[in-house]
């Protein structure tokens, strides 16, 4: 069931369509032809904060410069990006200076920018000049996701195109809803390369996603080495959901992963799961276990059947050692202890096992993030709660989870019958599980974040997030087909104000993104409630 609204429907959708500059002109609907040479102010996604449409549009052409103001390496280095992403399309130089002549795509900080806060920008488009500005250098990066989107689909294209190269005039104000807005890639149940996941983060990126979950361990692989427990990956890591041959990163592959997120503005969250979801690290090493015997490896997609021995001092050595060498190589804030589907170890247990692992994040300088289940316990002072219950979760749980945030715990919201990106979408969907039910593209956007949980304040909600689990999932195919178009969505719920969230707005501005994911060449599910446009 949708959530209740700020505002009613029509005066939601009226308000998007106003602020964005959309009339019939800029719907594309089912069946039409080629987008128009200039695409309406507001027709991205997320959808912006403010928009006032209005002037010529600028034209980019063979003596766009793009300028930036200041010296700092950050700015010149989004330049470069930018540059980057226009010059195989446009067949353009566009070099990157720091002249001061006019015209242009111009680049600039404007640290006493209050109002534009850590992430926020303005764009403001005209005859003779493009300028994004920012108050961070996080900001100038979603402002140039902005401009990639207001150009035509074709841009994102690896070879030159024949397109008139148009910005509509007028300025877009625009600052996030919130600051934490996610998605989790599984690489323990299928491993991914690094080269998948930079790709992955690469379209994230686009639409202002700012957060990387990476699921490093699980019952079937262990994928970050350890220098202290080296066999976790040599061992551990070796197989995978139906018994490939896995794989794990080097501490070089993660800073590889680490270094290329930052520069698109993500911070990466890692996530080693336990107590449960831990048999990877239980054959690795046979003292974790109470028995003392190791389990052989597993490749199947049970949960719930493995547990670190919560009384063994050797459990909090080895958990000590994880978080230590995990912490020292990620400069992020968070650190994922898992704690979900501990079916396993019993509640006792499971209190005093995260009693204990909690401080040890705090000890090494990181804040801790837990599915919902961490609710149960004690939530450490600052740490967040990923809740992934169902709408028919049971009000007890739901209850648990409200209180806990009343109690200063701040929540992500990840339910899974709305934003598992895993769902199938119906049941004829080749890909994904269905035990959360069919998960269709507008039932992953409709719903509002602020009163999704009941007795949770809005307030504590730090911001969304959507999970790929990859039971199924094994190529960047499979990974492209099932979180688009849903991601985004979820990010638009992360990004732009309630006010903006109208279904029958947004299936318009999504169909606007058809064609440049199949520029970007993601083979996305053609949703039928989405008016794609042909051709």
């Amino acid at each position: 069931m949708s959530q209740p609204r700020t505002f009613p429907r029509l005066f939601g959708s009226l308000l998007l369509v106003v602020a964005a500059g959309v009339s019939s002109v800029g719907a594309v609907p089912a069946g039409a032809g080629p987008a128009p040479a200039v695409r309406p102010l507001g027709q991205i996604v997320p959808a912006p904060a403010s928009v006032q449409p209005g002037g010529a549009p600028y034209t980019l052409t063979p003596s766009t410069r793009i300028r930036v103001d200041d010296h700092s390496r950050e700015t010149r280095q989004i330049g470069i990006y930018l540059a980057r992403i226009l010059r195989p399309s446009t067949g353009y130089a566009l070099p990157v200076t720091e002249d001061h002549l006019p015209g242009g795509i111009r680049l600039r900080l404007s640290p006493r920018d209050q109002g534009l806060g850590e992430e926020g920008y303005r764009l403001e488009s005209s005859r003779g000049s493009v300028t994004l500005t920012a108050r961070k250098p996080a900001g100038l990066f979603h402002a140039v996701q902005t401009l990639r989107q207001l150009l035509p689909a074709s841009v994102e294209k690896d070879s030159q195109q024949k397109a008139p190269w148009k910005v509509a005039g007028g300025t877009i104000t625009d600052t996030p809803r919130y600051a934490y807005r996610g998605a989790m890639l599984d690489v323990s149940r299928h491993f991914f390369t690094v080269d998948q996941v930079k790709r992955y983060i690469d379209q994230l990126a686009l639409y202002k996603i700012n957060k990387l979950h990476l699921h490093l361990s699980d019952d079937q692989g262990w994928r970050i080495a350890v220098d202290s427990w080296p066999r976790l990956a040599t061992y551990g890591g070796s197989t995978q959901v139906g018994g490939g041959r896995g794989g794990h990163y080097t501490k070089k592959d993660y800073k590889e992963i680490l270094d290329h997120a930052a520069s698109r503005y993500l911070e990466v969250v890692p996530e080693i799961d336990m107590p449960g979801h831990t048999n990877a690290a239980l054959a690795s090493y046979a003292e974790l276990n109470c028995s003392g015997v190791a389990p052989p490896l597993y490749t199947g997609t049970d949960v719930g059947f493995s547990s670190l021995c919560v009384p063994k001092p050797v459990t909090y050595g080895f958990v000590d050692d994880v978080i230590r060498e995990l912490a020292a190589l990620t400069p992020g804030e968070y650190l994922h202890i898992g704690g979900d589907e501990a079916h396993s170890t019993s509640h006792a247990d499971y209190v005093a096992f995260m009693d204990k692992v909690q401080p040890i994040v705090a000890r090494y300088g990181k804040t801790v993030v837990g599915w919902h289940q961490l609710t149960g316990a004690a939530p450490a002072k600052g740490a967040l709660a990923q809740y992934w219950g169902l709408d028919d979760t049971s009000d007890a749980e739901k209850a648990q989870v409200a209180l806990a945030a009343r109690n200063g715990t701040g929540l992500i919201l990840s339910p899974a019958d709305r934003v598992y990106l895993d769902m199938k979408y119906n049941k004829d969907t080749p890909l994904g599980l269905d035990w959360a039910g069919f998960v269709e593209v507008r039932r992953s956007y409709d719903w509002d974040p602020a009163t999704y949980l009941p007795g949770a304040p809005a307030s504590a909600v730090a911001g969304v997030e959507a999970p790929l689990w990859s039971e199924t999932i094994s190529t960047s195919d499979h990974i492209e087909f099932m979180a688009f178009p849903r991601l985004p969505g979820v990010a638009e719920l992360g990004w732009s104000p309630a006010a903006t969230h109208d279904w029958e707005a947004y299936r318009v501005r999504l169909a606007a993104q058809g064609p440049r994911m199949a520029a970007l060449g993601i083979d996305f599910y053609r949703s039928p409630q989405v008016p794609w446009p042909s051709g």
